[in-house]
């Protein structure tokens, strides 16, 4: 092996924390974690569940790119309202009817300090959109459109909903994992009414992800994150129903839940596919099996008991 191909290889080996890995990217924090979610950077599982890491070849693969650094940040760049509104040449109010009637999707969301939601777009997304869709960005809004708009649609959080849980799914093949993906999604009614097994809703629960970075610590401001977090529409909540229902089965199948053993107490995995359950041995605290006695009594108290008799009728 050459002493490049040493260096290579090294380099493929090397991993780097996500804050280290973005400021080698000369990105934000905020930027660099949507990069991961997109795609746009890949990374390497974290050891003992931590935090995922990027390999020193992907930074200096994603650094030898054209237009670095700022073909980056322009893949990451978003928007509110007001600036998407400008990007497309369109008033705030028909931005905010297209992505009502759910045209443009939000890729994240805040709160201001009035507690009003703040949705944020991806600027190559919109630019995409107007594009594809020039006819919808001048003139009288479509009637189907309008339609939908009187009748109070908004279909911005069930669109983030379903991108946001569609990416989680992408960077993971754990079945069980995937399930709890779906499963965050719905409330606890909802998943009881699914996942009627408790400990496999205990697994669930375990494996959950967080659907937003942090959640605010005001109370009135966590209560609007909560409702933005599940579903609320019939038919999104039948979708994830369905959806939990089938990736409940394929993860039954990969590795059945883990449930307290009858006599220990103690969690134990269930058996593999193929494999027979042994029924665990009753040890006491000394940690020697047990003898196996005759009858309710043991010799010695018997053997008293007669002696005892005989002195009496003596």
């Amino acid at each position: 092996m050459t002493m490049q191909d040493t260096t290579r290889q090294e380099a493929a080996t090397r991993t780097l924390a996500p804050g280290r890995a973005a400021g080698e990217l000369e990105l934000k924090r905020t930027e660099f974690d949507l990069a991961v979610q997109l795609g746009h950077i890949r990374v390497t599982a974290g050891a003992s569940g931590g935090p995922p890491r990027v390999a020193q070849e992907e930074i200096a693969r994603l650094r030898a790119a054209e237009g670095f650094p700022d073909a980056l940040r322009e893949r990451v760049r978003t928007v509110g309202t007001v600036e998407g509104a400008e990007l497309l040449s369109i008033s705030p109010a028909r931005f905010t009817r297209l992505a009502r009637t759910g045209h443009v999707t939000p890729i994240r969301f805040y709160l201001n300090r009035y507690r009003a939601v703040v949705w944020l777009y991806l600027c190559e997304e919109l630019l995409g959109f107007a594009r594809a869709h020039p006819a919808l960005l001048t003139g009288r809004t479509p009637p189907a459109l309008r339609s939908l708009l009187e009748e109070g649609e908004d279909r911005r959080a069930r669109n983030w909903r379903g991108r946001r849980l569609g990416m989680l799914l992408r960077v993971t093949g754990d079945p069980w994992e995937r399930a709890a993906a779906i499963a965050s999604v719905l409330d606890a009614v909802t998943v009881a009414e699914v996942v009627t097994d408790p400990y496999e809703r205990s697994r669930l629960r375990v494996l959950r992800p967080e659907l937003v970075p942090a959640r605010p610590e005001s109370p009135a401001a966590h209560a609007v994150v909560e409702r933005l977090l599940l579903a609320d529409h019939p038919d999104e909540i039948l979708w994830h129903r369905v959806n939990l229902s089938q990736a409940l089965r394929e993860a039954r199948e990969s590795c059945p839940a883990p449930r307290p053993s009858a006599r220990t107490g103690q969690v134990a995995q269930a058996p593999q596919a193929g494999q027979v359950a042994q029924a665990p041995q009753a040890v006491p605290r000394g940690g020697h099996p047990l003898r196996k006695r005759r009858g309710p009594y043991g010799r010695g108290l018997l053997r008293r008991l007669r002696l005892r008799r005989a002195g009496a009728v003596g």
